[in-house]
């Protein structure tokens, strides 16, 4: 009920607008191009989804030089052979890291993307829900320097009625809606439960208690926070709902029963097809 509630009142904020021309027709996303089937936001497996004919989900942050790069953690370590935060990187180190090897032998070598070479590349075959991390606590980056760089770049690839710029800060959102409000956006929202935030933030971003600021046009929501009462009233509100992250087949059937437009996947074992 908690999480309800704030969705309701920014929904009487404003009127979502209409995103069918993204979202029509796709019942899965690729969560970071598949992350099941290659490393994670890297070429690879933006290929793969679109072979499979998938819109891309993929994560964006700002290299210490002001690139967007495509990544989903704040430091190199997980998915790279480099370490330390990526915010604090210059660009030309961390396009020289290898971002593949850590998930299979065979994809030794795969760099880290930029999203404007991403979108160049990809936005002309499928929709791409782009990502925005929220500062690293600490860090350089703002909400404001995070948007500009993003929606600079979804210009420069001419990509905008291609792209969903999401992201679980609201104040991300609200910048964004700034810089360009005819981007279609999307809140992020769910538990929270195993994100590394603090408190303060964490409480912040479940209850959404900015959303008047952001105004979505998409919910995106945990999909243990969603029931069929809670996507008929998004619904009627005029959201669109995406769920994530879910990859167990039945799960994504009962779902879309409940009327969730899509379901963001890793693609484990829902790619059609398998």
């Amino acid at each position: 009920m908690r999480l309800l509630i704030p969705a309701l009142l920014a929904a009487c904020v404003h009127r979502p607008r209409d995103t069918g021309a993204l979202l029509d027709g796709a019942t899965l996303i690729a969560h970071r191009g598949g992350a099941a089937l290659a490393p994670e936001n890297t070429w690879p497996a933006f290929e793969h989804a679109r072979a499979l004919g998938l819109p891309i989900e993929l994560d964006v942050t700002l290299a210490a030089t002001g690139e967007v790069v495509v990544m989903h953690d704040d430091t190199l370590d997980r998915t790279t052979d480099g370490s330390g935060p990526v915010d604090e990187t210059p660009w030309p180190v961390i396009a020289t890291l290898d971002a593949g090897s850590w998930f299979a032998p065979r994809y030794a070598g795969t760099r880290v993307p930029l999203l404007v070479d991403v979108l160049r590349e990809f936005a002309p075959d499928v929709v791409i829900d782009v990502e925005i991390k929220s500062p690293r606590a600490g860090g350089p980056l703002t909400p404001e320097r995070l948007a500009a760089a993003v929606v600079d770049a979804i210009h420069e690839a001419g990509a905008a009625d291609r792209v969903l710029v999401t992201s679980f800060n609201p104040l991300v959102l609200a910048a964004v809606r700034a810089r360009d409000p005819a981007l279609p956006r999307g809140q992020i929202y769910g538990t929270l439960r195993d994100s590394d935030v603090s408190p303060l933030t964490r409480f912040v971003l479940r209850h959404r208690l900015l959303d008047g600021k952001s105004r979505p046009d998409v919910l995106v929501a945990e999909s243990v926070v969603l029931t069929p009462r809670r996507v008929r009233r998004f619904k009627r509100r005029g959201y669109r709902v995406l769920a994530w992250t879910v990859d167990d087949p039945d799960a994504i059937r009962r779902l879309h029963a409940m009327g969730v437009d899509a379901v963001i996947t890793n693609l484990g074992t829902t790619a059609p097809g398998q």
